[in-house]
């Protein structure tokens, strides 16, 4: 890897001001990803969970449709009576900056208020309303839980690239840069250090000959 960087004292604290950064945004987006892979990982387990009942709600639901139209008759009409269903409700929750969907939809109102004639009808649409309103919560349920699996399992793929950035190009590049100029701020320190010791002796040798030669001048004087 290329290294371009003047080898000064004010690069190398630079540098080394951005490794540290580098390697703290780097475990950060480490800690990020775990989180974020536990919370996907319970939720794909309560999914699995959901889609198990959901299969199974289903199943009664149309047997007890169809117990209902042998027993009362094709239901046809009486299912126009029940009204479409407009009580969902979108929010959302933050898990480390992800916006995960809350979705909540209106409690069963079926002991309040009945649809449908109790005198046109036997406790077998009863059964099949009760078994269609089960699947219409485990299905709202469902569709939250695999719109936030989904987001989770972008923001996880997105947080990896993040840091393998970080950890395979950024971080050794920094650590290169750093050694780079390390290395030739030694190298400089000992050609100067070489240098003094040089000029030194030169200073001590240019003193002990004058000093002599005044010596020699007063024995000859």
């Amino acid at each position: 890897m290329a290294v371009q960087a003047v080898p000064t004292k004010g690069n190398l604290m630079n540098t080394k001001k951005s490794l540290a950064l580098a390697k703290v945004g780097y475990e950060l987006l480490d800690r990020k990803r775990n989180i974020l892979i536990r919370e996907m990982m319970t939720l794909i387990d309560h999914a699995n969970a959901i889609q198990q009942k959901i299969d199974s709600a289903y199943e009664e639901a149309y047997i007890a449709l169809q117990t209902a139209n042998v027993t009362n008759g094709f239901c046809e009409d009486i299912s126009n009576s029940i009204p479409y269903e407009d009580s969902l409700k979108l929010d959302s929750r933050s898990v480390m900056g992800v916006e995960i969907p809350i979705l909540t939809i209106g409690e069963h109102q079926q002991h309040d208020f009945l649809h449908y004639g109790l005198r046109t009808t036997n406790s077998a649409i009863d059964k099949v309303y009760n078994k269609f309103s089960e699947v219409k919560y485990l299905t709202v349920e469902l569709a939250e839980i695999e719109n936030s699996v989904y987001r989770l399992a972008d923001s996880i793929k997105k947080t990896q690239k993040r840091a393998n950035a970080l950890k395979n190009i950024m971080i050794p590049k920094f650590e290169e840069t750093v050694k780079f100029i390390s290395d030739a701020l030694d190298e400089k320190d000992r050609e100067e250090f070489s240098r003094l010791k040089v000029i030194k002796k030169k200073k001590q040798k240019d003193a002990a000959f004058k000093k002599a030669k005044e010596e020699n001048q007063e024995q000859t004087a």
